[in-house]
């Protein structure tokens, strides 16, 4: 026993200046930890600050010091005594943000679809398509306004503005569903129409339910990109602001601190939809696993 004993002390106090020596870190490790947490302050630091000035009482300014703690800035901002159309544009960008996103997820759909198999001029296709990711915001949004002012027509939210902006959102869709579509299996297709599905079942009943995690993906790119858009439409909306331009306008004339009150709730719905999505997303995961596991 007393063999034993000094046996496990030995290799214990052999293993000692191991686990320390695994526990240290090399200097790289701190730098890197340091800079990212620069990079971290300085993103999120400007934008604190303005939710903090957001919730002063009426004596505050747009600078610090912060003077007192109080909600009426976000009660004047719904009163919109002395600010903007924030409710019409608000709820116009949520309109033309939903309807982005619906056409994004089911153009980027088909079109993955499509280019599942060569065709003629499937490259120049492609090229044109990723060409407007590179091509300035502001000179595409121009270059749409004049398109419909040469045709005579009216510019507006539903139709230039939504094409401005489905310029922006379909490359990022569609090359999201390329990456979803390159890990989809053929095999299960080739199954489900050897079971008798036909091609609507077949894509309604097993690519849909497998690809829908890659489908929120692209309604989360096509609802973020969209509600937050103002260079392409800037000159596309019309007569009418979107949330964007909105605040935009507001900053040329709202001193107060309203102004960083309706950052505070633009922010808060951009992290609930983005919540939202990842919350989706666990869900269906969490349920394909509940699904193997029932399998097995």
């Amino acid at each position: 026993m007393t063999a034993v004993t000094g046996t496990v002390a030995a290799v214990r106090s052999r293993n000692r200046p191991l686990v320390k020596l695994r526990r240290r870190r090399p200097w790289t490790f701190y730098a890197l930890a340091t800079l990212f947490t620069l990079y971290v302050v300085g993103l999120y630091g400007p934008m604190a600050c303005i939710y903090l000035l957001s919730f002063q009482d009426i004596r505050g300014g747009l600078v610090f010091p912060m003077r007192g703690v109080s909600v009426h800035w976000f009660v004047e901002l719904l009163q919109q005594s002395r600010t903007g159309d924030v409710h019409g544009s608000f709820a116009r960008s949520i309109s033309l943000a939903i309807v982005v996103t619906i056409l994004t997820v089911l153009i980027s759909f088909l079109a993955a679809l499509g280019f599942r198999r060569r065709f003629p001029g499937d490259g120049v296709v492609f090229t044109l398509m990723i060409g407007s990711l590179v091509a300035p915001g502001l000179v595409l949004g121009i270059g749409v306004g004049l398109t419909f002012s040469f045709l005579g027509l009216e510019p507006g939210l539903f139709t230039s503005a939504l094409g401005a902006q489905l310029s922006w959102t379909l490359p990022f869709g569609v090359l999201v569903m390329f990456a979803v579509l390159g890990r989809f299996s053929a095999a299960w297709e080739e199954a489900s129409r050897d079971l008798g599905a036909s091609p609507w079942q077949t894509v309604r009943l097993i690519m849909l339910p497998i690809l829908a995690p890659g489908l929120i993906a692209v309604a989360l790119f096509g609802f973020t990109l969209s509600y937050d858009e103002f260079a392409r439409t800037l000159q596309t909306a019309g007569s009418l602001n979107t949330l964007p331009l909105e605040i935009w306008s507001m900053t040329l004339n709202v001193t107060s601190p309203s102004l960083y009150a309706l950052g505070t709730i633009t922010t808060v719905v951009s992290f609930v939809c983005i919540g939202t999505a990842l919350v989706a997303i666990g869900l269906i995961q969490r349920r394909r696993q509940a699904r193997r596991l029932g399998l097995h």
